[in-house]
């Protein structure tokens, strides 16, 4: 990246700050399947892209173009993650092709994540992504605390420990000397203490709310209450709370239930997004 263009990207972003794309769980059908936009000044990385084609009508809402994004990361390859990852190639392909874009684009996973991608785009893909394999598609696997830079963020990836499918979530340094960790879609896993503990802003999932457990059975499918999420932020002594993944049948009254629930254990604010809110964060000195 060029200090060009880090500097052109300085003049449009004044701080940090995340765009979800989508906030829902797999099987929604009322908003889009979690997947979000991390902004710095110096980089816009997507996390994760959805289930399928819906990833480019919330990123053509959100003003995010394919010739600007920096790179993606895959936290795993269930559907609802992956699918929409295809489509964010393809674009970028066509940004490419079409001359908009000159710099190579990277897609970081662990092995699993970017075996299934690759097969799925060598098998559905036009030929030239196979040409452009290696050169400006860059398939970048990650491993178990690794530590890299995209622009000015500073990541370090680690194993979230699933029982169900290998998943990766992360830590980022931004900017201002903001820490935020994202704790992928399944409950925090107590060997990722040191890596996640005091951070400013922490990224969990909230399936549904624990009044309605029973309904939804979060815990059969390995995801957590609104509750839940809220007892251990706060045992994590998290400086912000953002909350999702989460059903979607009572869309009307997320935000003050979600809040509600998860402020019964965990003091500091609270976040419960929509699609395509945009999230301001503010450097650890304003977060008062």
């Amino acid at each position: 990246m060029t200090q060009a263009y880090i500097q052109e990207k300085a003049c449009t972003a004044n701080h940090c700050h995340i765009t979800m794309l989508g906030t829902g769980e797999a099987t929604v059908t009322k908003c889009y399947n979690t997947c979000f936009a991390l902004c710095s000044p110096g980089c816009t990385m997507l996390i994760d892209a959805g289930g399928g084609n819906g990833i480019l009508a919330q990123m053509e809402r959100a003003g995010i173009g394919f010739d600007e994004l920096d790179c993606l990361f895959v936290t795993h390859a269930h559907t609802d993650h992956i699918l929409g990852a295809v489509w964010v190639v393809r674009m970028v392909m066509h940004s490419i092709a079409a001359g908009k874009r000159a710099r190579a684009f990277a897609v970081y996973g662990h092995d699993r994540a970017l075996t299934v991608l690759d097969a799925i785009c060598t098998m559905t893909l036009p030929a030239t992504y196979r040409s452009m394999r290696g050169k400006q598609i860059m398939l970048r696997e990650v491993t178990d605390g690794e530590q890299l830079m995209c622009g000015d963020i500073s990541l370090t990836f680690f194993d979230i420990f699933s029982t169900k499918e290998k998943q990766f979530g992360f830590c980022a340094s931004l900017p201002g000397g903001l820490r935020l960790a994202c704790l992928g879609d399944e409950p925090f896993n107590e060997r990722n203490r040191a890596l996640v503990e005091n951070a400013d802003w922490l990224l969990c999932e909230a399936f549904c709310l624990e009044r309605d457990k029973d309904i939804f059975k979060p815990h059969e499918k390995h995801h957590s209450t609104a509750l839940e999420a809220g007892m251990e932020a706060s045992k994590l002594n998290a400086g912000h709370l953002l909350l999702y993944h989460m059903e979607d049948s009572s869309l009307a009254t997320r935000k003050k239930d979600y809040t509600e629930e998860a402020g019964m254990f965990f003091k500091g604010k609270i976040v419960v997004p929509y699609d395509l809110e945009t999230v301001s964060l503010a450097p650890p000195s304003q977060n008062g």
